[in-house]
């Protein structure tokens, strides 16, 4: 099939270079009232400029002060204070950053509500609250299971302030978090060891009433006294006073034998179970009254000299190429549009 002239200039015009060239004038005035605009929009006294301040820290695997720091004579082996926590450990503060308690006491100590010029008569005050929140602060880990803490604000003093109280809630909040189950466990041992210790006093005092009637040490006693009534036989006769005696002796250890054996094996059990229970008693006061950090912070956050939102010269010049595209696809549209028209207008 021929092409005719018309229809060869009808696709000449899909050279952009020729409609650029063509077009110059309107192309450049729309790109320099883009970039104009752009830059006005973005002036600071519209669209007030950010300031950020991070904080990095790596996570702890120390979880039990006593664990890290104390013999671990009765339990696990202990944990290494030094050692830095691994993928688990980092998703664990991810998770207590993000958690309402943090939230809500960095919003009522900054007032955040009225920082960030929130209508506190909206129905919808604490959603745009939590979106603001949301929107200039940020938690992320790296591929080195560090936890970065990232605040957006618009006073660098202000953005570096509530990074670092941040950081040192997520200390705070995690501790608290494991001083409530340590001190649920203290609770628990300490009933346990109350139980323990009495029951043992209880068989103590029953081994003193025993020994307040003559037995001391069953074992050697007995070996004694029988040792001595055989002497007394044969030396002063069967119905002699001091074999009288002796045999007196025998028969309250026969009588309370068995069960001073009894309380003084189960006796010296308990205590040994008492020692464990003991050390793990100091254990749990230590874990209740004692902290360590749950994080090792590599930088604190300090006040940004330069703005960090927004990039005004990057914007002017998305704007810009953007005008200048949207322009140029416009224009040739257009045109195509009209000589398509004039084209079926004559073969009419």
């Amino acid at each position: 099939m021929s092409s005719s002239p018309e229809s060869a200039n009808y696709f000449d015009s899909s050279h952009v270079l020729l409609y650029v060239r063509k077009w110059r004038k309107p192309l450049i005035v729309s790109t320099l009232a883009a970039g104009v605009l752009a830059a006005v929009f973005t002036a600071p006294f519209i669209l007030k400029p950010k300031f950020k301040s991070s904080v990095v820290v790596f996570p702890a695997t120390t979880n039990s002060v006593s664990k890290a720091l104390l013999p671990q004579q009765f339990s696990s082996k202990g944990q290494d204070v030094m050692e830095f926590g691994d993928e688990q450990e980092a998703e664990q503060l991810l998770q207590i950053l993000n958690s309402d308690e943090i939230r809500s006491r960095i919003v009522e100590k900054y007032d955040l509500m009225r920082h960030y010029d929130i209508n506190p008569k909206s129905k919808t005050k604490f959603t745009q609250l939590n979106k603001a929140y949301e929107g200039n602060v940020q938690f992320r880990r790296t591929e080195f299971m560090s936890v970065v803490i990232e605040v957006l604000d618009t006073d660098p003093d202000t953005a570096a302030l509530i990074a670092n109280d941040i950081g040192e809630l997520l200390n705070e909040v995690k501790n608290r978090i494991q001083k409530e189950r340590a001190l649920k466990g203290l609770q628990i041992v300490q009933t346990e060891y109350n139980a323990l210790a009495a029951e043992i006093q209880g068989m103590d005092d029953e081994i003193t009433l025993l020994r307040i009637r003559g037995v001391h040490d069953y074992e050697t006693q007995s070996s004694v006294y029988s040792e001595q009534l055989a002497t007394a036989i044969v030396e002063r006769g069967p119905t002699h006073a001091s074999v009288r005696i002796i045999q007196e002796k025998l028969d309250t250890l026969a009588k309370y034998g068995s069960q001073y054996i009894k309380l003084r094996d189960e006796s010296k059990l308990l205590k040994e179970e008492l020692v464990k229970l003991k050390t793990r008693l100091d254990q749990a006061k230590v874990d209740v009254n004692e902290t360590l950090p749950v994080t090792f912070t590599v930088n604190r956050a300090f006040p940004a000299e330069r703005k960090s939102t927004p990039k005004r010269s990057l914007i002017v010049l998305v704007a810009m190429a953007s005008a200048f595209v949207f322009s140029l696809v416009v224009i040739i549209l257009a045109d195509s549009w009209r000589k398509t028209l004039a084209l079926a207008d004559r073969e009419a």
